[in-house]
């Protein structure tokens, strides 16, 4: 099942989903096969194919002009996606050892496109559904031999964008999981692996996010401007170094769970914090300083790892032209 660098990857779908995940894997010297399953003239699917195509196109060539590529590579690297329809998919669909499914978020199209998926591929090729509405236990019933299928989130814009959530269920396979893995981290990605619930990982925490920084504007605490800026100059910087758990441990569980105290008391039950916190608090988990909490530090250079974190944090707060500004005191 593993799956070589040079196997053509398929693609389900052809609008804006299939063709980041297209322009990810061409872009790292992978063929990929973009079958439209939709019913066309030959016109509308010639027209379909050119904007496809040149809107790839596009795309690499911002990446040459921001210097990821050489501009004369773009020609080639375009060579490597093909496009079809429904018909001759069929046949070459059965040499793709992973397949993604990229229609839009209706289930009549997701049953439809899984549907002609399994009749097309060979019986051991991985299907992955790139909902961001539907469990992989819901759709999981859809495709033959369901412990071939998992979910595979991308986050837009997917040829930018390293994370890529992948979420199982019971019956997916061990195999089917370390083969996804490795097919998105030889391109550059950076995968998780979590289970079926609603929201995957970061859609989750950040339609939390986004509805408590919308009631901000709301209840008139602060200008949709400032909100923002303390979003990108405070909130984001120390997240894109720190975890959220991780930020948990350096500043220590028990001060999330009193200050959450006093956020669900003041504001709403929202802020309550969850048993995992207290939990930790009696166990003497609060983090860094005890020498455990959601991570162990026990075995760990304490000062080197707090330089470490805090040298990333320099350097990032150095590309956004946001460090302070030595000015050294008068001579006497």
């Amino acid at each position: 099942m593993a799956a070589a660098m040079n196997e053509t990857i398929g693609v389900v779908g052809i609008g804006r989903m299939g063709r980041g995940i297209a322009l990810s894997y061409i872009f790292a010297g992978v063929p990929v096969l973009l079958v439209d399953t939709k019913e066309r003239g030959l016109p509308e699917r010639e027209a379909l194919y050119r904007e496809a195509r040149e809107e790839l196109s596009r795309d690499l060539q911002f990446l040459a002009d921001v210097g990821l590529m050489q501009a004369p590579a773009i020609a080639g690297t375009l060579e490597l996606v093909a496009f079809t329809h429904r018909a001759d998919g069929a046949e070459l669909l059965g040499a793709c050892s992973i397949v993604y499914e990229g229609v839009p978020e209706v289930m009549a199209a997701k049953t439809e496109a899984f549907s002609y998926i399994s009749d097309c591929v060979a019986h051991d090729a991985i299907i992955a559904s790139t909902t961001s509405t539907f469990l992989v236990t819901e759709l999981a019933g859809l495709v033959t031999h369901p412990q071939r299928f998992i979910n595979a989130h991308w986050l837009n814009p997917a040829h930018l964008m390293p994370l890529v959530e992948l979420s199982r269920s019971e019956q997916t396979s061990e195999q089917v999981v370390a083969t996804m893995v490795a097919s998105l981290e030889a391109i550059g990605k950076v995968p998780v692996v979590c289970s079926a619930s609603p929201g995957y990982i970061v859609p989750r925490i950040q339609a939390l996010a986004m509805n408590e920084a919308a009631r901000l504007v709301e209840e008139g605490v602060a200008s949709a401007e400032d909100v923002d800026k303390a979003v990108t100059t405070g909130f984001g910087l120390r997240f894109a170094v720190l975890g959220l758990l991780e930020f948990i441990d350096w500043g220590g569980g028990d001060i999330l769970h009193y200050a959450s105290g006093y956020l669900s008391n003041t504001i709403g039950e929202r802020f309550t914090a969850p048993d995992i916190i207290g939990e930790h608090m009696r166990e003497g988990k609060n983090g860094l300083r005890d020498g455990g909490g959601f991570f162990e530090y026990r075995d760990i250079d304490a000062d080197d790892y707090r330089r470490q974190r805090m040298s990333a944090f320099v350097a990032l707060l150095q590309h956004r032209n946001l460090l302070p500004v030595h000015r050294p005191a008068p001579a006497e």
